[in-house]
């Protein structure tokens, strides 16, 4: 990764979503259909992005096969091209208005094969898939074209490819060019496929406004393992970049007689926000939903600021305000309310419009007495996920209730949690009243989507923001008035120059800050402006006007959903006529793909949307863990629960020739070293307790044992044995092992035995990293750790459900057990199918974080490097990488120590333990074990 470009101002990620071209089987190259070339050209020039997806497959048998080509894109994109070249005949896609295609292809549309070529397909992408029989021998290129323009979300633009090829590709290329005149000044890529070795297939190259990412892995690099030949390309890749931001009036840029202006002023203060939260507590609720919505309050109340003040409405098939007034977020309030929150509990009925009234009237109730603070923003945030079912329940007669009690004075903003909500109604509600909804999907991180929605709309900057450019220069302009500007967004207008007009093009942006009067100009060479856009070849040309007409098109439907009949049809006029002239697919419009004589009729690929029953075959997405055989090795259980899956996905011995496993050297330091031993049946106990559960090889009982009386080398039968050997005392992985540099002894055990609320294990300044965590004494295992990376803003929370990476308040939610492959500027971050998380910047720590599944469910802590801590450290845990004075052995037992950390002196017991950081079945190692 190259160094970049000094800090901006603000952050934006940029993301975009591609690719999958594959053939029908799961393994490609068993119906003999290969694809030989597939590549991927994305050109974002200022924000708008272009991507060309290429997939060119060969028929290899010497029967007639189906081909499919198959492809995710983000559902804000528009489809505007799609060709099959077969034997050099091409066969275009035609887009026409959805009427006309429906009427033409009647029997597909009844058989429902119309809108078959597009599906949703996961929370942001849509599915595109074409199929199509190959004569033998004969070659197919597929061709699919869409436009996208990015937006700002939490100071973010991501582009994410979907990569997922299914088998080896001769020629896999991705190019991803990026060119931004505001000038890049931060570049990052992530990848849940990428590995170490596979990383030297991907090259970044960067200037001041342009950038190149290049992923071009050879057939050698695609292969899991040279015996195989199945790909270990499968999964996403990201780009993420952020651009420089002042507090000017932003940027306009101009390119062929169209302009397009960017407006996201840095360094502006929060306008305080007097929120209302509308909470559903009705009997669908129950369960994970409620516990969920409690854990998201919680912290989206400890995020309010003393600022702002705030009140809860729950409701079932009644509603009940929590406090009779706004309260200020003092952390006194803020405190009781959690309270409130924890005891919330779902049951009755679904009263909607009622609950949304006594939020309205609580608002309005403090305006009249003067009690909101001066300048300060009124929003109110609905969660429900049902329909309305008590009181009022005509989804018309609440819509009109509500915006007639709201009359324009607040902001409402609908979230609709899972799919027995009707999204249509929750939608209108809230772009009826300036706002707009969102679906909150249910899985394991639904609570850090309601969190992530609310950061949206955490810090309102600017209300009341207008744009204003002279009459004579411009025309037929995007939105320019707008309610709420918030930290983190951007407000985007384009439009057309005026023939004749001027050689400057100037622009004014009015607003308003705590009620007074804020004004911000700029203005734009156009000659300038055009040159800088004309000769480079990385920049798709004349994007700019169909910027201008996705832009429209996206806000002209906006406006549909909250128009009245009769403004319905011109609004929806003149967007199927901008779809058709700029060959967009969209709610109006239908795409007829055309095939070869003799195959089915032609298809009509529609653009999907959002309704009640679009997701519902989306996989949770929650991890499935399975234990699994290691060898011949059969595992008699002496307690409750499971083998390890953890262990068991690790690895562990090698199997020899003669079908027995070889016992490991043992690892430790000096000191005693035990074993087992038993008269009737000696044993090495190899296989550890897993959280107090012992698993013991079974051995047939002709086994011999060594010299002393050890068996070194075990023959693993497959029969139980008739006797039972002694059950012995069970060895256990410690919650905490840690390395300790420049001592005698290298690794020391650590047993958490008093814990309690949350730890502050280590805490570093002069590193900048800082790591807390809860520890549960039952299960003996830590629920949650945290880890701050102070300098780079950065936050990473594991739990057994996921780990969370929070970055400029923008969550990033990853699965244990998939692989994880993060770079930015100084910091890296890995993990591996066996739920192994890595965080590496050069000259720090190494801090690991990993799954630990079965009984005791947690999550364990690593850390590598430990030399690199600084004098400073502290903590729990980092007291241990302070000056450590260990004293000598006693002389009757030198299995005994003291060692004094800070003054104070800590008994060490030399024992045997679990080293959890080895595969499987782990390694024992004998350690000086502390209690703490």
């Amino acid at each position: 990764m190259n160094t970049p470009a000094p800090a901006c101002a603000c952050g934006i990620a940029l993301v975009l979503l591609l690719l999958l071209a594959v053939p029908q089987t799961s393994t490609a190259q068993k119906n003999d259909i290969d694809i030989y070339s597939l590549t991927v050209d994305c050109k974002v020039s200022s924000r708008f992005a272009h991507t060309v997806v290429t997939s060119r497959v060969v028929n290899r048998a010497d029967t007639q096969q189906e081909a499919t080509f198959q492809m995710e894109l983000p559902k804000k994109a528009f489809i505007t091209n799609f060709s099959m070249i077969i034997d050099g005949v091409t066969y275009p896609g035609n887009i026409k208005e959805k009427a006309a295609a429906q009427k033409q292809y009647s029997e597909a549309v009844a058989r429902g094969e119309s809108a078959g070529l597009v599906k949703a397909t996961g929370r942001k992408t849509e599915q595109f898939q074409v199929s199509v029989s190959v004569a033998p021998t004969a070659k197919v290129t597929f061709e699919l074209v869409y436009e996208e323009l990015l937006k700002r979300h939490l100071g973010v633009y991501e582009l994410l490819l979907k990569v997922r090829p299914q088998q080896l590709v001769k020629h896999l290329q991705m190019d991803i060019h990026i060119f931004e005149p505001q000038g890049i000044c931060s570049l990052e890529t992530e990848s849940t496929f990428l590995t170490n070795e596979l990383a030297d297939a991907l090259t970044t190259s960067q200037n001041e406004t342009k950038a190149h990412i290049r992923f071009k892995p050879t057939l050698s690099q695609q292969q899991k393992s040279p015996e195989q030949q199945d790909t270990v390309v499968d999964g996403n890749f990201i780009v993420r970049y952020d651009v420089n931001r002042t507090v000017s009036g932003g940027s306009i840029q101009i390119e062929n007689g169209y302009f397009v202006h960017y407006f996201a002023p840095e360094g502006l203060p929060t306008i305080p926000k007097n929120v209302i939260f509308v909470i559903d507590k009705s009997g669908s609720m129950q369960g994970k939903k409620i516990q969920q919505t409690r854990e998201a309050l919680n912290k989206i109340l400890d995020d309010l600021s003393p600022k702002d003040q705030f009140n809860l409405v729950s409701f079932s098939r009644e509603a009940t305000q929590w406090m009779p007034s706004l309260m200020p977020a003092s952390s006194e309030n803020v405190a009781k309310a959690r309270s409130y929150v924890s005891g919330i509990q779902a049951q009755g009925g679904t009263n909607i419009n009622g609950a949304m009234l006594m939020a309205v009237q609580l608002l309005d109730k403090a305006n009249q007495e003067e009690l909101l603070p001066f300048g300060s923003v009124s929003l109110i945030i609905l969660l429900t996920d049902g329909d309305p079912t008590a009181g009022v329940t005509d989804p018309k007669k609440i819509q009109k209730n509500v915006q007639d009690a709201i009359g324009g004075h607040y902001s409402l903003f609908c979230l609709g949690f899972g799919f027995d909500v009707s999204y249509a109604f929750l939608e209108k509600l809230a772009l009826d009243n300036s706002g707009l909804a969102r679906r909150i999907y249910e899985d394991s991180d639904s609570a850090v989507q309601l969190q992530d929605f609310y950061q949206e709309v955490a810090n309102p900057l600017l209300t009341a923001v207008a744009f204003k450019y002279p009459s004579n220069t411009v025309e037929e302009l995007t939105q320019e008035n707008f309610r709420l500007l918030f930290k983190g967004s951007e407000m985007v207008v384009a439009g057309k120059l005026r023939d004749q007009g001027s050689d400057v093009l100037s622009a004014q942006v009015n607003g308003q800050l705590l009620l007074q009067n804020i004004t911000f100009q700029t203005e734009a060479e156009v000659a300038e402006q055009e040159k800088q856009f004309q000769s480079p070849k990385y920049i798709f040309h004349n994007f700019m006007e169909r910027l201008w007409a996705y832009l429209t098109i996206q806000q002209l439907l906006e406006k549909i959903v909250s128009a009245s009949d009769t403004e319905k049809q011109a609004l929806e006029t003149r967007a199927l006529g901008l779809s058709l002239n700029y060959s967009f697919v969209t709610p109006l419009t239908s795409m007829v793909v055309t095939k070869p004589e003799g195959q089915e009729e032609s298809e009509v690929a529609e653009k999907p949307v959002e309704n009640e029953n679009s997701h519902r075959d989306i996989p949770s997405g929650h991890a499935v863990f399975r234990s699994q055989a290691m060898g011949n090795r059969k595992f008699r259980k002496t307690g409750s629960g499971s083998v390890d899956p953890w262990l068991a996905n690790r690895g562990g011995f090698r199997r020899q020739a003669s079908g027995k496993i070889p016992i490991p050297p043992r690892h430790g330091l000096p000191g005693p070293v035990h074993y087992h031993h038993h008269s009737a049946h000696p044993l090495y106990d190899m296989t550890p307790d897993i959280m107090g559960v012992a698993y013991v090889p079974s051995l047939e009982s002709s086994a011999p044992a060594g010299p002393d009386g050890v068996f070194y080398d075990m023959d693993l039968g497959i029969k139980e044995p008739t006797t039972t050997a002694p059950t012995l005392a069970p060895i256990q992985a410690p919650p905490v092992i840690l390395p300790l540099p420049g001592q005698s002894v290298d690794r020391l055990c650590v047993d958490i035995k008093h814990s309690q609320g949350p730890m502050n294990l280590l805490s570093d300044p002069d590193q900048g990293v800082e790591v807390t965590g809860q520890y549960e004494m039952e299960k003996a295992q830590f629920s949650w750790i945290e880890v701050t990376f102070k300098n780079l803003q950065l936050q990473i929370r594991a739990s057994p459900e996921h780990v969370v990476v929070t970055r400029n308040r923008r969550n990033s939610v990853y699965k244990w057990k998939e692989t994880l492959f993060s770079v930015m500027p100084g910091f890296k971050m890995t993990m591996d199918k066996a739920g192994l998380l890595l965080l590496n910047s050069p000259d720090r720590v190494t801090i690991g974080l990993l799954f630990w599944d079965g009984p005791g469910q947690g999550v364990r802590l690593l850390l590598q490097d430990t030399d690199r801590f600084s004098s400073h450290v502290s903590g729990t845990l980092g007291q241990f990488y302070q000056d450590v004075l260990w004293e000598p052995p006693a002389a009757d037992d030198d299995s005994k120590r003291t060692l004094r950390v800070d003054g104070r002196d800590h008994s060490a017991t030399r024992q045997l333990k679990l080293d959890y950081q080895e595969k499987v079945p782990g390694t024992e190692i004998s350690c000086w074990s502390v209690e703490l």
